[in-house]
């Protein structure tokens, strides 16, 4: 048995779902498929397919092994590419996770240049506002905002923003500008139930204010915060990340400029217990040149 084309082709069979779908892929018999993932199945002593109406799904010790088995045929390409004197090359499949209106913003204008440098290499972006098991999902990159809760991750600080007190010229002509923090109480706030939540933190020298804001619109996703703020029904707590063209053409403006908010940071965070690929690790570099530039 060669174990790294079983390896493969356990992955292939992951990823489409079926033994047909890896045959296609593969080009070869959909017997041959089968027959591999037995022989890996009896070789490790353990089931790593689960078979059912409808699909094949990992075991829990499938997907233990499909992380490790991705990693190895990744370490094996890079291997391949450094001996041949071409490591500048990349190639193979790139898993980056982030945030869905940063990624739509700021990420995926950038992904054609990335791309264009790397040709042979492939790319797949996991939109999520969740932070989701990096591990499990087999994502090689995640662009993250807010502080690392986690220690153990990997993570390397990229880009710090403001956060601002954004609203539509049309929702303050309606309901007023507040002059000060305290005014906010008065206000219909959009409130992003994944941010700072009802309670909004001020500085100004060395002053703080903490101030508990009303909300009758409560979102778990920033697209719709951004479409609250945009249908003027009120006003909210965001990075310039999350509103950048729209405070570029004066669809909202911020208030209260004389007070702080706690910034917002950017990571780049690698799985735990993964050394950073090659892929990676040129993406990282890239996104920070770019997005900074």
């Amino acid at each position: 048995m060669d174990r790294l084309a079983s390896m493969e082709t356990f992955v292939r069979v992951v990823e489409t779902g079926s033994f047909s779908g890896a045959a296609r892929q593969l080009r070869v018999g959909q017997p041959a498929v089968s027959k591999s993932v037995a022989q890996l199945e009896e070789y490790l002593g353990v089931k790593l397919l689960t078979r059912s109406t409808r699909g094949l799904t990992p075991t829990e010790a499938g997907l233990g092994y499909l992380e490790r088995a991705r990693r190895a045929l990744e370490e094996a390409a890079e291997a391949e590419l450094a001996a041949r004197g071409a490591g500048a090359g990349l190639k193979g499949r790139l898993r980056i996770c982030g945030a869905v209106t940063f990624a739509r913003i700021h990420l995926i204008p950038l992904l054609p240049q990335f791309m264009a440098q790397n040709p042979d290499l492939d790319l797949e972006v996991v939109l999520d506002d969740r932070q989701i098991d990096l591990v499990q999902e087999g994502i090689d990159v995640a662009l993250r905002m807010g502080k690392m809760m986690d220690s153990t991750l990997t993570a390397r600080r990229i880009a710090r923003c403001k956060r601002l007190v954004l609203g539509t010229p049309a929702y303050f002509d309606r309901a007023g500008t507040p002059s000060t923090p305290s005014e906010l109480s008065k206000h219909q706030a959009v409130v992003y139930l994944q941010g700072e939540g009802s309670v909004w933190s001020f500085r100004r020298e060395s002053t703080e204010l903490a101030v508990s804001v009303q909300s009758r619109l409560r979102v778990t996703a920033a697209e719709g915060v951004r479409a609250a703020v945009l249908a003027h029904a009120g006003l909210t707590i965001a990075s310039e990340w999350m509103f950048t063209p729209e405070l570029r053409s004066g669809a909202v403006r911020a208030v209260l400029s004389e007070w702080t908010l706690p910034p917002l940071d950017l990571w780049a965070v690698l799985p735990t217990g993964r050394s950073a690929t090659a892929k990676a690790r040129a993406f990282v570099t890239f996104f920070e040149r770019a997005f900074n530039a």
